[in-house]
């Protein structure tokens, strides 16, 4: 009895990959192996780059928080930590848009912990 495989089956399972990888540059888009490494690869760096976005966000918030401070006469650390004792609780995401966006706003937060 011949050997029964299914082609149907493995033919779509390389579509869907090659219709994922389209807009890659040359052997990429259209070399079944290439573009299956290319695609697993990345998918590794979306895992990798979700979890570096976070932290680079977080460091973009504390650089603009520690430039408005600086401009109030408090450093960062200082600010913080007056936020803290003071039992203020805002994320560093929203000071930053305060400090960006509303200097007046960012002013008030900083006069009500020097107090």
């Amino acid at each position: 009895m011949p050997r029964s495989v299914n082609h149907v089956a493995s033919r779509a399972r390389r579509k869907k990959v090659l219709k994922l990888t389209r807009g890659y540059f040359g052997a990429r888009k259209n070399v079944w192996t290439v573009a299956k490494n290319t695609w697993e690869k990345g998918l590794q760096y979306a895992y990798r780059d979700r979890k570096a976005k976070k932290r680079n966000f977080r460091a973009l918030w504390i650089q603009r928080i520690n430039a408005a401070a600086r401009i109030e006469g408090m450093s960062y650390s200082k600010l913080m930590g007056a936020l803290h004792k003071a039992g203020i609780d805002i994320n560093r995401k929203a000071l930053a848009e305060l400090a960006m966006n509303e200097p007046k706003a960012f002013k008030a937060v900083v006069d009500k912990i020097k107090k």
